[in-house]
């Protein structure tokens, strides 16, 4: 049996990626924090509260990035879009045909649904004797 385990997590890794964690959440408390109506904070506007937690937020993605977890996810991120360029994408004319050919499939089978049902609740009518 060929597995191979992998490598358990450094301790500075865990420290960091919990660190950015209580940072974010005490950055959104924070920001919930100071927009009390209190008369001591109602010098702090919401700009500087939404700037505030933006700083926090890449503080804290920056930390994360530095540890293994987070340079791979980093290269997960860049490899998807190097597949993302190699995808060919359909032309406006046959996304137009495409989508126009979807509504009329919609359309269809919405009709055979209808009228299906418009049967079924017309033989129940009929069999349970409230037809006329």
């Amino acid at each position: 049996m060929n597995t191979q385990a992998e490598p358990a997590p450094s301790v500075a890794d865990i420290v960091k990626q919990v660190f950015s964690v209580v940072l974010v959440v005490a950055g959104v408390a924070a920001f919930y924090y100071f927009s009390t109506d209190s008369a001591y904070f109602k010098e702090v506007r919401l700009l500087y509260r939404v700037l505030g937690l933006v700083a926090i937020v890449a503080v804290a993605i920056g930390m994360f990035l530095t540890t293994e977890l987070g340079h791979t996810i980093w290269n997960f991120i860049l490899e998807s879009r190097q597949e993302v360029r190699k995808v060919v994408w359909p032309t406006r004319e046959e996304t137009m045909r495409t989508t126009l050919l979807v509504f009329a499939m919609v359309f269809i089978v919405a009709l055979i649904l209808w009228l299906l049902d418009m049967f079924l609740f017309w033989g129940v009518r009929y069999l349970t004797g409230q037809g006329g």
